[in-house]
């Protein structure tokens, strides 16, 4: 049998797997990605890329400009409510106007809010992925794996026969059914199966209903069904989601029923409908009680399936790719011990299973009131959930007296460690950027002058010792606080320094620092030792 090497196989060519494959492209990293299905998603799917999966993503030219023109051609706003059709005279909001509400979110980061279906965004990562030279072979599929100390010897399926493909790492985003999972023993947990949903795609002219340039979410509860309708799209086409009843199947929803169901659902009883689409989706809260198996590591719905109430499903999954490409690429490269892969299970699961019972929260509220039983509660504040998570692991130097806690408001960042990295505006030779335009291609390392200067002295030294890739800048230096913002977001004094990963996150941070006029030649070993401290916790 024919054989293939490579550093990592991605298995399942969705969310978590494209972005996983063209991060790791863009960090030089050789991987190869088979993916069962022809070609990506045709279905809208999940919409929108929340800010922080934007911030990670947004490393890799060009993908935040095009994805900001998917937005742009579609519209200027959405709204999100309760309502028994899209005719309903009294909906119940739940976001009245999106560009008011979340107007204070340019103060929080520089990424722009994007709305688009997960087709075109799948169509962008594969397009980006390849590019960059990833190997992405889609009507291809994983037939066996097997994992030794030295690696993974895969059997991939295509047109052409079987090979074998020989890896030191596999990221499993094969999906909520993940049969990866299951032929690795991974216990889960959760609620389990919620149901499944019929995912009408259809065409039709809902002027009139639908405001100009404006995307609806409008969760329908009505005597007949309950379910979702997204519209303005912007691929010439909306999609009502219909949640299934006990006893029905594929079969109930004839292309005649769906025209009835989405006529209930407009409002319009003659309205001209053209169904494009009708596949069932299955719902689910199922978590993976470990993210990683060996040398395989789950991603996306693989590792957390979640209700799409809330719509934070499809951006957690970018967000697991992402991280898991630069953990990788810092082992693959000799930068860190393969130990320190272990953080992403530390890290990611917490959030996954946070993100997760969050939309099933949401489910029972927007949802008739029996299927809450058992439910948690919503979380009080949503924009925590996006911009305010926290780490814990051994990649990151909490500090004393630490809470542990894995939410914070954004909106009063500490920049402690395990939090993300602040949005502070910086002048760099005369181009304003944000502070989060520093982080990605590795270890960035920000001391505040004056002071700071034995920091960058230190970090030299370190970065020589240990052999990582680390940027050093004085803030008041070479980069200047337009706002005069950064010590007071970063929770550091005057000589007081951060150490920020390649994901954003804050690793260490100094401790209170003595003004410059007191260092010397010692306070550069002291600093050095106390850096070297943070670079081997954060570099594993």
């Amino acid at each position: 049998m024919e054989q293939e090497r490579v550093p990592v196989l991605v298995v399942g060519g969705g969310y978590a797997g494209l972005s996983a494959a063209a991060l790791l492209a863009w960090r030089e990293v050789p991987v190869i990605l088979v993916e069962r299905h022809a070609s990506t998603s045709v279905q809208p799917k999940a919409f929108g890329v929340g800010p922080q999966a934007l911030e990670m993503l947004r490393s890799v030219p060009g993908v935040e400009e095009e994805l900001t023109a998917i937005w742009a051609g579609i519209g200027e706003n959405m709204r999100i409510a309760i309502a028994g059709s899209l005719a309903d005279p009294q909906p119940r909001m739940i976001v009245h106007d999106e560009q008011e509400e979340f107007a204070f979110m340019a103060e929080l980061t520089p990424v722009p809010a994007v709305g688009a279906p997960q087709a075109e965004i799948e169509r962008i990562l594969r397009t980006k992925a390849e590019d960059l030279g990833a190997d992405l072979r889609f009507s291809t599929e994983l037939v066996s794996l097997e994992q030794d100390a030295a690696g993974v010897s895969a059997v991939i399926r295509d047109k052409d026969g079987e090979r074998l493909v020989r890896a030191e790492y596999v990221i499993a985003a094969d999906g909520y059914r993940s049969p990866l999972r299951a032929a690795l023993d991974v216990p889960t947990s959760g609620k389990g199966s919620l149901g499944e949903l019929c995912s009408i795609m259809f065409d039709a002219d809902l002027s009139g209903l639908v405001r100009e340039r404006e995307v609806t979410l409008w969760y329908l509860q009505n005597d007949v069904f309950t379910g979702v309708i997204v519209t303005g799209t912007g691929t010439g086409s909306h999609v009502l989601g219909v949640n299934l009843k006990e006893g029905e199947s594929e079969a109930d929803f004839t292309e005649e029923r769906c025209v009835e169901l989405v006529r209930l659902a407009t409002g319009r009883p003659e309205l001209d409908v053209r169904v494009l689409d009708r596949p069932l989706v299955g719902i689910s809260h199922v978590l993976a009680d470990t993210y990683r198996a060996g040398r395989v590591f789950f991603a996306g719905d693989a590792a957390h399936t979640m209700p799409p109430t809330g719509g934070q499903g499809g951006s957690t999954a970018l967000e697991d790719g992402c991280e898991l490409a630069w953990r990788l690429w810092l082992v693959l490269s000799g930068q860190a011990g393969p130990a320190f892969l272990d953080t992403y299970d530390a890290e990611r699961r917490p959030i996954g299973r946070l993100m997760a019972d969050s939309q099933l929260a949401n489910l029972g509220v927007r949802m008739p009131p029996a299927a809450r039983v058992g439910y948690p509660e919503p979380l009080e504040d949503p924009i925590g959930v996006l911009l305010g998570r926290r780490y814990h692991s051994s990649a990151i130097i909490d500090e004393p007296g630490d809470d542990g806690s894995i939410l914070e408001d954004p909106r009063v960042p500490t920049g402690r460690p395990g939090s993300r990295a602040p949005h502070v505006v910086l002048d760099w030779d005369g181009q304003l950027i944000s502070a989060i335009d520093l982080f990605g291609t590795g270890f960035v390392l920000l001391a505040a002058k004056p002071g700071g200067q034995v920091w960058m002295d230190a970090g030299r030294l370190v970065k020589d010792r240990l052999g990582i890739r680390l940027t050093r800048l004085l803030v008041g230096d070479e980069l200047v606080d337009v706002e005069g913002r950064f010590m007071e977001r970063y929770g550091v004094r005057e000589g007081g320094a951060v150490l920020v990963r390649p994901d954003g996150y804050v690793a260490w941070r100094s401790p209170p620092t003595p003004t410059r006029t007191r260092w010397g030649r010692s306070n550069v070993s002291s600093a050095g030792s106390s850096a070297a401290d943070g670079l081997r916790g954060a570099g594993g």
